[in-house]
Formats: structure tokens, C-alpha cells, sequence
């Protein structure tokens, strides 16, 4: 219910109640602003994007902690959640209603990120944190439009991946330590993640079918432990067909390391899952570095994987299934440049149609009229 009256000021007051029978009225010096005020209020009910003047006073610390608490993060991600938001964005917003933080106060908050030395690349993942917390309040009604709608990010920079060549591969291999020899293999020869690495159990591989699940991944927590948990995404749920140098490898590396089927396939030297900051302090980079290899991670076998399957002709689309990316777009966004030229197909496909024969339109004319 809404209504105007002309008060003995003179002033023209407009009010309305929302759906919880609250009043809201506001003084308008002209009958027609009031009347437009109103109009605003109930198209915005209609098109179900009213939001109520008051939600926008809770303070930004106060609704971030709410999102923070019931999103169903990660626990990695929630982590990097809670970090980003305590670190970046209370300092900037904490104590600040949320209907009082614009887009320009957005933008000098990023553009300062950057002037203080923040990588590019970061500068954009806390962003990412914050803009989450705000487009979950317009979700919620809380404010209307988000601020950081329209801000400008720094330009990241774009970083050619260089995969390691087959002969590195095997130098680094045959420099680890004889548990983590077919690891390395193994990476190379499926492109899998290294908590997918770590995640596979006996059970996972099926050398009959030469090919292997991708179900869960191993994540290292606090303090040196490991936890199981689901994969990265859907997409990195997935089938990857095993090679033969993959198949040896595995078998060689089960002989001398037994397992029943629910054991982890490469295990820590104290039991149980391999633990990511033990496995390159003591294996990896004393192997990279009698291997002769410049800085690198695990992650670079994957990126071997993907160059070796772009060298032999798979399109984007498989390359980005067997790398259980969330679309092909995120495939090309990192290998695009090792994708073979195609300049020379091009040119081909073009001079290969002009030089076709193509036959006189007069003889073509004789030719119907003799019909």
C-alpha cells in the first residue's frame, strides 16, 4: 500500500510498506517527484529487483563472514577465502555498509593492490574472493547493483608454457628415487594433476583395459598430513587411456612395490599417501638438479602430456577432456601457441579452389542452347 500526502511544511511525503509491513516514506519538495519515487519503488517489486533501503547498512566484515561460513568451499579454497578477505579487503571495507561502497572506492582499492607490488595474476584472484562476497548480496537483495561492475583488472601478463622434452623426462625419471621413477612416467604419459597423481589407488588402474579412473585427488593439509577429497572440478572426473610406456612402468614399479587394490599406488616412505612438500624437498629437485633441468614442478609433465598430444594431431577438444579442463577455451588459453601454424593449410585450401578449371560462360551458353 503506498500513498502521498502534502504535509504542513509543504513538503510532499511518499510511503509505502514492503512485504514485511515495514513503512518507508521519503519528503519531496514536488508532488511529482514523490509520485516518481513511488513509481520506481513498485516497478522494482514487480520485476522482483526491489531491495530494501535498510538491508544495505550490515557491514561488509559482517556479510562476508556470513557468505564465508555457509559457502561450500574447498577447504584449500576456503583457506584462500578467509586469507584474502582478512588480509585485502577488511582493512579497505570491514567496517563499511555494504550500500555505501561504490565502484570508484572498488577501482582505487585494486588500482592500490597494484601500485604495492602485487602480482597482476593475484591482484585479479582477490578481486575474484570480494566480487564473489558482493554479487552474493545483490543475490540476496541486500544491494542492488554490485560495485565491482565495471572495475578495471591489470593485465596479466601471458606466460608461454614450455613442456619438457621426452629426453628430459626420461633424465629426470631416471634420476628419482626408485618408488617415484614411475611417477614421473606416469605424469608425462596421462597429463594428470599431482593431488590426481597422488589420489590413485591399485583399484583405479585397469591394465586389461590400459586405462585409468580419475576419482579423487590428495590435497596436503596443515602440519605435513594428507586428506582424500573429490577431484578439481566434474570435468577432472574422467577415463585416460594408459600407453604402453605407462603400463611398464606401473607394472615394474608394482613388482618392486606390492599393493592390495585400495592401497595408493606411489606411497610416502612412512605410509600412506605421498605428501607434496616431503616428495619435492627429498626426490624432486635434488633429481631435477642431477638431471641438469632448470627450475620446474610436477606441473610441467603435465604440460609435456598436452604438448605430445597437440604434436600428433588430437584436437582441442580431446586434449581438453584428457586434461579434464572445464572447456576447451581453457585449453587454448594455455597451449594455443603449440598448435602448429596454419598459414600454409590456408593458403592451400584458397589457391587449391581458384585453380580449379572454371569453364566460359559462352561455350557454357552454346552448350545449353544445342540441348
Amino acid at each position: 500500500m503506498a500513498n502521498i500526502q502534502k504535509r504542513p511544511n509543504g513538503k510532499w511525503r511518499a510511503r509505502y510498506r514492503d512485504d514485511a509491513g515495514k513503512e518507508h516514506a521519503r519528503h519531496f519538495a514536488k508532488k511529482v517527484d514523490a509520485q516518481r519515487w513511488l513509481d520506481e519503488v513498485s516497478a522494482s517489486v514487480l520485476t522482483g529487483q526491489y531491495v530494501d533501503p535498510r538491508a544495505g547498512r550490515v557491514t561488509f566484515r559482517s556479510y562476508a563472514e556470513q557468505w564465508r561460513e555457509g559457502k561450500p568451499h574447498r577447504q584449500t579454497t576456503a583457506i584462500k577465502a578467509e586469507m584474502h578477505l582478512r588480509v585485502h579487503a577488511y582493512p579497505a571495507f570491514g567496517d563499511r555498509p555494504l550500500a555505501r561502497i561504490r565502484r570508484s572506492d572498488v577501482q582505487s582499492w585494486v588500482t592500490g593492490m597494484e601500485k604495492g607490488g602485487m602480482m597482476p595474476s593475484t591482484v585479479r584472484v582477490v578481486f575474484n574472493t570480494i566480487r564473489a562476497v558482493l554479487r552474493a548480496a545483490v543475490h540476496d537483495r541486500v544491494i542492488a547493483v554490485s560495485p565491482c561492475v565495471g572495475v578495471d583488472l591489470p593485465e596479466v601478463p601471458r606466460r608461454k608454457v614450455v613442456p619438457l622434452s621426452v629426453e628430459q623426462v626420461r633424465a629426470l625419471a631416471d634420476a628419482m628415487p626408485e618408488r617415484y621413477r614411475a611417477l614421473v612416467i606416469l605424469a608425462a604419459g596421462t597429463g594428470l594433476r599431482p593431488g590426481e597423481l597422488f589420489g590413485l589407488q591399485v583399484r583405479h588402474v585397469d591394465f586389461f583395459k590400459r586405462q585409468l579412473r580419475v576419482e579423487q585427488q590428495v590435497q596436503q593439509t596443515k602440519g605435513g598430513g594428507t586428506r582424500v577429497c573429490p577431484p578439481k572440478t566434474k570435468e577432472s572426473e574422467r577415463v585416460v587411456p594408459l600407453p604402453d610406456v605407462v603400463v611398464h612402468a606401473l607394472v615394474a614399479h608394482l613388482k618392486a612395490f606390492p599393493a592390495d587394490p585400495d592401497d595408493f599406488l606411489f606411497q610416502d616412505p612412512k605410509g600412506g599417501a605421498v605428501v607434496s612438500t616431503r616428495l619435492m624437498d627429498s626426490a624432486w629437485r635434488p633429481a631435477r638438479k642431477a638431471a641438469g633441468l632448470p627450475t620446474t614442478g610436477m606441473h610441467q609433465l603435465r604440460h609435456t602430456y598436452a604438448s605430445l598430444l597437440i604434436e600428433a594431431g588430437e584436437s582441442v577438444k580431446v586434449v581438453s577432456e584428457r586434461l579434464g579442463h572445464t572447456n576447451a577455451a581453457q585449453t587454448l588459453n594455455t597451449y594455443s601457441h603449440l598448435w602448429p601454424d596454419s598459414e600454409d593449410k590456408t593458403r592451400r585450401a584458397i589457391d587449391g579452389a581458384f585453380s580449379a578449371p572454371v569453364q566460359d560462360h559462352a561455350d557454357s551458353v552454346r552448350t545449353d542452347d544445342a540441348r
